[in-house]
């Protein structure tokens, strides 16, 4: 009986089956086979990629997003890979996809969007190990885009952009206090400045004037008779060169005005008139 050659690549399982029916399994390498009877089915060990395309999810607060996401996987038991499941590969999807709206549907659209990284997290625990029913291991899966919808798009940037603009606001008008505080601070202490300036220039008038008055009263104090005689001469001295014709003097000296030279000056003038 003639028989056929079948090379199993590197990183592939050969599955042989006789009349259709899975027999054994053999490794990568050189196999011989029955033709017409047997077949040797090669299956993929490797990782591969599977990208999934957007659906639509419904978050806890009927917002719709759509959902993009990638996975990688590999096939652990190709047994059950290649004859328990029809298509393992997208029961896996399927499998996938129903975690991943069950953990949004759980969750508020603004919190969907800044928890990717933990939908991911919570995704890989839900799936685990396929192994047991599909043959296959997820090893990654990542949350390529969560978009919400156009509606919602548009509402969100009316929401950031008039937050933006209160937030300008909010910073304007502490600017503008901040202004008005600091012009009136300045102020105010100019205006302390000025007291303190004027209330120093206050008191060293009033030093000169107490150091004047002390002086004097120190002259005073020691002052004669003579002082104060030499000082009623030059007051009527100064008298009898202004053009008033009254003068008041004390009456215990009326009697001593003949002896002035001033004073006899004086009488001789209101005798003229």
């Amino acid at each position: 009986m003639p028989l056929g050659v079948k090379i199993v690549p590197q990183n592939n399982q050969g599955l042989v089956e006789t009349f259709g029916k899975y027999r054994r399994s053999v490794t990568s390498g050189f196999h011989f086979y029955i033709p017409l009877i047997q077949k040797i089915r090669n299956v993929s060990l490797a990782m591969e990629p599977k990208a999934l395309p957007n659906y639509s999810i419904i978050t806890k607060d009927n917002a719709d997003v759509s959902a993009s996401l990638t996975l990688n996987y590999h096939v652990t038991d190709a047994v059950k890979f290649q004859y328990e499941n029809t298509d393992s590969v997208e029961s896996m999807a399927q499998l996938v996809r129903g975690h991943l709206r069950d953990i949004i549907g759980r969750m508020d659209l603004n919190e969907a969007l800044g928890s990717t990284a933990k939908i991911n997290q919570e995704l890989a625990i839900a799936i685990g190990d396929l192994t047991n029913t599909y043959g296959i291991n997820v090893d990654r899966i990542n949350i390529d885009e969560l978009t919400p919808s156009t509606a919602i798009q548009e509402a969100m940037d009316k929401q950031l952009t008039a937050d933006r603009e209160r937030v300008a606001a909010i910073a304007k008008a502490e600017g503008e206090a901040k202004s008005i505080e600091l012009t009136t601070k300045a102020k105010n202490d100019a205006l302390k400045a000025t007291a303190k300036a004027e209330a120093e220039a206050t008191r060293t008038r009033a030093d000169a004037e107490r150091y004047r008055i002390d002086t004097v009263q120190a002259g005073l104090s020691s002052a004669d008779e003579k002082y104060f005689q030499n000082q009623s001469i030059n007051a009527f001295s100064n008298l009898a060169n202004s053009p008033t014709n009254l003068v008041v003097v004390p009456t215990d000296k009326v009697s001593d005005l003949g002896q002035l030279p001033v004073a006899g000056k004086l009488l001789k003038k209101g005798a003229d008139l």
